[in-house]
Order: structure tokens, then sequence, then C-alpha cells
């Protein structure tokens, strides 16, 4: 593996503020580009007609709380997916939760999954009761490490838990060997996964069940805050269905106490319409990362991410690898390139965390990478001139 070296990092005094959002992106010699980490004006324009169509009919039917359009939309997410049950939820969050949940997980369980991912992974896991384990990751694809799980495994240990993190999916075959010997539930968080796949087979189709988010910077977003669940397992599909609507299978005859995690009616309708265009911009993803990864490969101090030869990666995240990441990321906001970090801390180090009792040290692939992570300008409409910005931005500030 290419190994990161130190860098001599540049400093502008340009008054660049490097915001994400709604920016031009023309430039000149004397005035720099501006190019948002993620640009959803573009990514909207061109089907905002369909979808203000999709959500009037929407408000003439007043389906706005499940119904059919939430319905419509599980039914393709499902066949998509390449499994049987869609359920959909308000948030990729909820759709961790729930799932647990509906599998018996609660307190006195452990929960096995990765230190490097968003904290809603170990929300929910502590918001049953359980209690999250974490295991070092793969430097190379930054995903669970299979050959440390089973060293993690106690008698409470009920669930792993990989994360398909920035798009590539974990390694799953033995991950789910290990699951079967030990008679452990696996749940995907293929929260930046849609359109991912291993060995052929889809994000969300190969655990016992997988979760969603369709926050809408994922590269399947809805208007607002959405998630879904997907499994092959009947039972469990029908455990979630009754928990999403406050522990009812029909009106005001509750066989449990649920929550209200129904999906709204317009991202019902949204997330249909834009499921339709979810290979178009997945190929762009892939298109534009390998237009930056050709443009970087021969930069000395950046180690580009890989792709593991199971894996169609999906590129929900572009993150490179850098020393001095953090002088590195302001350089590059002063010349109007919308840099990021994904993630900072690590959750075995966060304050939120600390009643773990984990320690730094205890992890150090996940914390030498969480010091090293910059993301890159990436979404499906981003352009040839925007990715050699982007590029010789950066070629010029590492010296």
């Amino acid at each position: 593996m290419m190994q990161t070296k130190n860098l001599k990092i540049e400093k502008h005094t340009s008054d660049g503020s490097g915001q994400l959002g709604c920016l031009p992106f023309s430039g000149t010699q004397d005035q720099p580009m501006n190019i948002p980490l993620l640009d959803l004006k573009a990514h909207h324009a061109p089907i905002k007609d369909e979808v203000l169509s999709r959500i009037s009919e929407v408000i003439d039917c007043n389906a706005f709380a499940g119904g059919p359009f939430v319905e419509s939309f599980e039914y393709a997410f499902a066949d998509y997916c390449k499994v049987e049950h869609a359920i959909g939820v308000g948030s990729g969050t909820e759709s961790l939760w729930l799932a647990l949940l509906a599998q018996g997980i609660g307190p006195r369980d452990e929960v096995i999954t990765a230190p490097n991912t968003f904290i809603a992974t170990a929300e929910a896991i502590n918001f049953t009761g359980a209690r999250p384990v974490f295991v070092d990751i793969l430097e190379d694809t930054y995903n669970l490490n299979p050959d440390l799980i089973e060293a993690a495994i106690t008698p409470k240990t009920k669930a792993i838990i990989p994360v398909h993190l920035f798009g590539q999916m974990a390694d799953m075959d033995p991950i789910l060997e290990i699951a079967e010997r030990h008679g452990l539930f696996v749940m995907e968080d293929s929260a930046q996964a849609v359109s991912a796949d291993y060995k052929g087979r889809r994000a969300g189709s190969i655990g016992h069940c997988a979760s969603f988010s369709f926050y809408p910077g994922k590269n399947l977003g809805a208007f607002g805050e959405a998630g879904a669940i997907t499994t092959n397992d009947t039972n469990l599909a029908q455990k979630i269905r009754i928990l999403r609507d406050h522990g009812q299978a029909k009106k005001y005859f509750h066989s449990r106490l649920g929550w209200n995690s129904r999906m709204d009616g317009i991202q019902g309708a949204v997330l249909e319409l834009k499921l339709k265009r979810i290979d178009m911009a997945t190929a762009r993803r892939r298109e534009a990362a390998s237009r930056y990864s050709e443009k970087l490969s021969t930069v000395e101090g950046i180690l580009l991410p890989s792709e593991d030869r199971f894996c169609k990666h999906v590129y929900h995240i572009y993150s490179i690898r850098v020393t001095n990441r953090d002088t590195l990321l302001d350089s590059l906001r002063e010349r109007g390139v919308g840099g990021s970090i994904h993630y900072p801390i690590p959750l075995h180090l966060q304050e939120a965390c600390q009643s773990l009792g984990y320690e730094k040290g205890d992890f150090p692939i996940a914390e030498k990478c969480a010091s090293e992570f910059l993301s890159l300008p990436m979404f499906p409409e981003i352009t040839e001139e925007q990715i050699s910005y982007v590029a010789d931005t950066l070629k010029g500030l590492i010296r």
C-alpha cells in the first residue's frame, strides 16, 4: 500500500469561503472556481418539473403519512435491491433501530460494528438498550476487518452490523460465515451504498436485513428525512411494519409498543421517481472517481481510494488520505474547493461514547484513517472542468 508522506502546504490569503450549496461553477485565472462538496441544485434541476408533478399527486390524494405512494416505492425498491421486502421509514437512523428491535435485541445484548462511521449506527444500538462493540477496519477498503470479529464475540453478542463505508460494500462472505457459526444476526448498514454490489449481489440483499438512509445528500436522496429496511425474512418484515406504526397491524389494535416511524407520502413519491435514475447517477459517480484517480495517481503524498476486486464501488464519498489534512482542507476551501472530512473522530473516541470504556489506540487503523481522510467534491453532475480544477489545485498545494 502506498504510504502518505509529510506534505508542504502552500498557504494562501485569498478570502474564498469554500461554502457548500448553490455556488457558481465558472472561474478565470484571476477568479477561482467555486465547487461545492455536493450540488443538489444541479442534481434536481433536470427533474424539477416531474418532482413537482408527483408532489401535486400526493397533495391531490391527501396521502401524506404512509399510503399508496410509499407502498409503490417499497415495491420498486425491493425489486431494485432484489429482495422480497422493503419497508419505508422516517429516517436511516430509525431503519437501524427498528430492525434491531424487531430482532429482539435489547438490554444486556452486544452488537459488533465498525468505529469509523456516522454516530447513528451506535445510537441505534444504544437505543435498544444494547452495547456497541467496535472492531477495527481494513486499511484498504475502510470496512470491518473480518479477521478481528471472532475475538470480539462474547456470550452477549447478538448481531453484527458491517458498514458499507463511502459506497463500497464490506467483505460479506466471511462475516456471514462467522455469524452462522455463532448464531448471530447480520444487518448491512447500507446508508451510503445504494446500487453497490458484492460478487454480483446488491447492497441490501446479503445480510438478514439491511438499513438504508435517504437523507437528501445520499446517492438516492429524498426531499427530507427518509429511510428503509430490506429483507427476505417475511416474519421480520411484518414485525418492522408493526413497530413503525405505533405497534399496530390494524388501526387502534396495538400488539406491542412501537413508534411513529412512517415514511412521508411525498418522500415515497420523490424516491420512486429518483430510483429510475439511480443507475445513470451511479455510472456518473464512478466515471468521476475514475477521472479523479487518473489525474491524481502520480501525486506523491496522496493515497487514493481503492476498489476491492469483489465490489462495485458507488462513491457516495470520494475520500483521499493525506497528512497535514486540516491545513490542506483550509487551503482548498480558500481556493473555492468544497472539501470535507468523513469522519474526523472515530466513535470510540466521541464524548457521547465515553461510557463504553474505549481509549485512544484501541483501534489504530480507524484512528489513523480518521486523521487523514479528506473528501473531495463528488456528485453525478460534476463536470470534467470541475474535476480538473480540484485535481490541479491539489497538485499545486502538495509539493
